[in-house]
């Protein structure tokens, strides 16, 4: 089979390893960097001249919902074809906004990851988590007080994104069952949640002997679980029970920071959601009782990160957003984490982090030789000016060596 290559010319390459432009060459082949260099000339061979324009990594969001076709994550009245269709324009719009790769939180499936992989939807590469698991009553559990009925433990009425399951039984079935379609990894609902209509956000949810459970059957499978978790108690004890990433985590202080360090644990922060909510939440019909509930995590968001940061866990980059109008925010989570963190820091997150956690480092977040080949190109450095990283600054994105948008003559 015949190898496809292509030579990216005059290049200022960057990323969160060498945040100084230095001057090269790309060689890149069948999708991977085979080759950086100097002066790279091979004979037949495509070359794209980038005249001193900047190359860096594919950006990584660690958090996303791409089935979340609305806001309120308890409105069911769509298809589950118009939710595919919406999840193909989520994808696309992200590639262009420069994520390469997503990590879907909760809600996408196999079809979607391999819609993808087979160049039916042009969108980012997607690490999926199926549903997320939730307890009877959880953040996941979207039935509002009054709802008298049973649900099935395969799915939760009204949302698309987890399914119940209780019980040392009932979440090892769901683990085998949702790693059964395909899942990367498994996501549980830990503590409280802003968008459930029947919790307290400092609720812990699952006892540390289903969360056991659950760590140890996904390590089975060879996988990791992220959770949901915004208090010190609901976080101490997915630590304890070895849970690998916590999202959110807003609540956190000194001493379960130390203990994240500790365990080697990722925090992964989701900022933007918050402002979303808060801006555009009501008019879009996301209910009241969840918007009481969003100042008691939103102004601890920052304060988090560094806590988080001075302890030295790895924090990532995530968004989380819900509905069409939010997902347009998605750069935003740069300009708001901006207030406390420098652009290496905040593009270490988005590349080198993320990449550890789905389990990617060294094949991408970098510029290196073996990496796959995710890349933008704009003009400028990113690492010393963030406002560079938007759709019309883009003149060329790459995903695994194919160029999906390109206005370089």
């Amino acid at each position: 089979m015949q190898q496809r290559h292509l030579i990216l010319k005059n290049c200022q390459i960057v990323d969160a390893t060498n945040p100084k432009p230095y001057s090269a060459s790309i060689h890149i082949v069948d999708g991977k960097i085979h080759e950086i260099g100097k002066v790279l000339s091979k004979s037949s061979t495509q070359e794209i001249d980038l005249d001193g324009r900047t190359v860096m990594p594919g950006l990584i969001d660690a958090h996303v919902h791409v089935t979340a076709i609305d806001i309120n994550l308890a409105d069911a009245k769509f298809a589950p074809s118009e939710v595919a269709i919406q999840a193909e324009k989520y994808l696309e719009s992200m590639l262009m906004r420069g994520f390469t790769t997503v990590r879907d939180a909760g809600g996408a499936d196999w079809g979607i990851a391999n819609a993808v992989n087979k160049g039916l939807i042009k969108g980012s590469r997607i690490f999926f988590s199926g549903k997320a698991l939730s307890p009877t009553g959880g953040h996941g559990d979207f039935r509002d007080k009054t709802a008298a009925f049973e649900p099935c433990g395969c799915c939760c009425p009204g949302s698309y994104l987890s399914r119940l399951a209780d019980g040392v039984t009932g979440v090892r079935m769901a683990v085998r069952d949702e790693m059964r379609q395909g899942a990367t990894q498994i996501k549980i609902m830990a503590s409280g949640g802003v968008a459930s209509p029947t919790d307290k956000i400092t609720d812990l949810q699952y006892s540390e002997e289903e969360i056991r459970a659950i760590v140890e059957e996904t390590a089975d499978h060879g996988s990791y679980v992220m959770a949901h978790a915004y208090s010190p108690q609901a976080i101490q004890r997915c630590l304890r029970c070895g849970v690998r990433t916590i999202e959110h985590g807003n609540l956190i202080d000194k001493e379960t920071a130390q203990l994240m360090s500790s365990a080697g644990a990722f925090l992964v922060p989701t900022l933007v959601i918050y402002k979303a909510l808060a801006e555009i939440g009501g008019r879009l019909g996301f209910p009241q009782d969840s918007l009481n509930k969003l100042s008691s995590v939103r102004e601890n968001g920052l304060e988090a990160i560094q806590i988080a940061r001075k302890a030295r866990v790895k924090v990532g980059f995530g968004t989380d957003l819900l509905g069409p109008e939010a997902h347009q925010m998605q750069l935003q989570e740069f300009s708001i984490r901006s207030a406390i963190e420098s652009p290496h820091e905040l593009l270490s997150s988005a590349t080198l982090v993320n990449a550890e956690i789905i389990r990617m480092k060294g094949k991408l977040g970098v510029v290196a030789k073996g990496a796959i080949a995710d890349l933008l190109v704009l003009q400028g450095n990113p690492f010393e000016d963030l406002s560079l990283l938007r759709e019309d600054q883009y003149d060329l994105i790459m995903k695994e060596g194919v160029i999906y948008k390109n206005r370089i003559s």
